[in-house]
């Protein structure tokens, strides 16, 4: 059997399942993360549900069945069953790792209780921060073990390209490994920063995570480091949404 981490360092070096129309199901790769990605005509479910069930959903899908595992009435069906939360279908996007520093200045932040650590070890492990002038850059290993990569922007210095440095950034930061990032599609801005910092586009992702008690501000917390508002980079902030926290941000600029 098939393990999802060796599919996805396949994608990383540009060799992708086979666009045969199969759409094949995986076991978790840990009891975090279970989802779906969506390559060229072929589709990958990585759950601990009952492969026959998720083949049944799947059919009843009423839609091409190319277009099936990313359909809203599938999701629906998997969220159901599994009991978790998703929030959208992200682009998946990777970039393959620079030599030497990055050509910015970084501190590590050590502190295991800064906010950003905190945030970031609720969907990542392994977690490791570094902060910029107006900025932070987070690599963590989130889905299969892959390293990922969010950022934040200061309001007051967005629209500047720091954005874009700091996803480059990271890519220097990975000790030789591609650095992943899951960005909104509807984000153009942050879309073309990630492609703008050499980042390329593999597939569609949509993350189930396990569903959280709502917090002091009454919402479940969702997964972090998704397309930040301002400088089209992944998010950082608690509760934001840009490259995996909980609410959709607003634009992006690159």
């Amino acid at each position: 059997m098939e393990h999802l981490r060796d599919i996805l360092d396949a994608a990383a070096r540009g060799v992708f399942p086979p666009p045969d129309g199969r759409t094949v199901v995986l076991p978790q790769p840990s009891p975090r993360d279970a989802g779906v990605l969506s390559f060229t005509a072929h589709s990958v479910v990585f759950t601990d549900e009952d492969p026959r069930w998720v083949h049944e959903a799947l059919r009843a899908a009423g839609c091409d069945a190319l277009a099936a595992s990313m359909s809203p009435r599938f999701l629906t069906a998997l969220l159901d069953r599994t009991g978790r939360a998703a929030e959208t279908v992200d682009a998946l996007v990777v970039g393959s790792p620079l030599p030497g520093a990055p050509p910015l200045a970084l501190r590590e932040i050590e502190d295991p209780d800064h906010p950003r650590v905190v945030s970031s070890r609720r969907r990542r492990d392994e977690v490791r921060v570094w902060a910029a002038d107006g900025g932070v850059v987070v690599l963590g290993r989130g889905v299969a073990g892959r390293l990922e990569v969010a950022v934040e922007v200061d309001e007051d210095v967005r629209h500047r390209g720091l954005g874009r440095a700091l996803v480059g950034a990271a890519r220097h930061l990975s000790a030789g490994e591609p650095v992943w990032a899951q960005v909104s599609p509807g984000n153009a801005r942050s879309t073309r920063t990630f492609q703008a910092a050499g980042y390329r586009p593999v597939g569609a992702e949509a993350l189930l995570t396990l569903r959280r008690a709502a917090g002091r501000g009454g919402t479940a917390d969702g997964r972090g480091g998704t397309a930040d508002g301002g400088d089209g980079t992944a998010d950082g902030g608690d509760g934001t949404r840009g490259s995996r926290a909980g609410t959709r941000a607003g634009p992006a600029a690159s």
